[in-house]
């Protein structure tokens, strides 16, 4: 996979859907909804980033990347529930191996929302648009040691645990070991051949 498919996909990005759920661009009028959660100790708890302290600071944010997603250099969607007409979360690649043709995705959810599948159904999504449109052979997605309820969404959404990185991360001052779970492309387009076939 070339650097320039990356900018080229990525600076328009594209909208994607699920039977709940729009994935789209974070807008700055997304500002509110996503504060909702991104101020929240629970939701960092086991994240890199520190809470969001104020509203302005989440506005600021969200025009940052209004230039990063032109620039093709941003590949994070935000999470719509459409039932609620709300801005619930994010989800996306984190970063790409060109070389390797992979990828890492990450996600965050508003805790209102936890419990529901949402995750597991974005992520879902992702993986999809990874393999299918972006041509990956593998994606890859890490979490924070004892950060189960991360573990289950990668695991039900058809990642396999590979291990633990011991101390694999300084995070807001301190050594954390890392889990890795991953999907390789075969193994996505077996387990959809399977479902397809029922």
């Amino acid at each position: 996979m070339k650097k320039e498919k990356i900018y080229r996909v990525f600076s328009h990005l594209p909208e994607l859907t699920t039977e709940r759920l729009t994935l789209r661009k974070m807008l700055v009028a997304d500002t509110s909804d996503m504060y909702e959660y991104a101020s929240r100790q629970d939701v960092t708890k086991f994240l890199t980033w520190q809470p969001h302290p104020d509203r302005d600071y989440t506005r600021e944010y969200l025009q940052y990347l209004g230039g990063r997603y032109s620039a093709g250099m941003f590949y994070d969607w935000a999470v719509v529930y459409e039932p609620d007409c709300k801005m619930i979360g994010t989800c996306g690649f984190t970063s790409f191996n060109c070389s390797s043709d992979s990828a890492e995705v990450g996600y965050v959810l508003n805790p209102e929302y936890w419990g529901r599948g949402i995750a597991v159904e974005a992520l879902g999504r992702i993986l999809t648009f990874g393999f299918e449109d972006l041509g990956l052979h593998r994606i890859e997605a890490r979490f924070i040691d004892g950060n189960d309820r991360s573990r289950r969404v990668m695991e039900k959404a058809g990642m396999t645990f590979e291990g633990v990185l011991r101390e694999g991360m300084l995070v807001k001052g301190n050594y954390v070991n890392v889990g890795i779970c991953s999907v390789l492309e075969s193994e996505w387009k077996e387990k959809h051949a399977k479902r397809n076939k029922k």
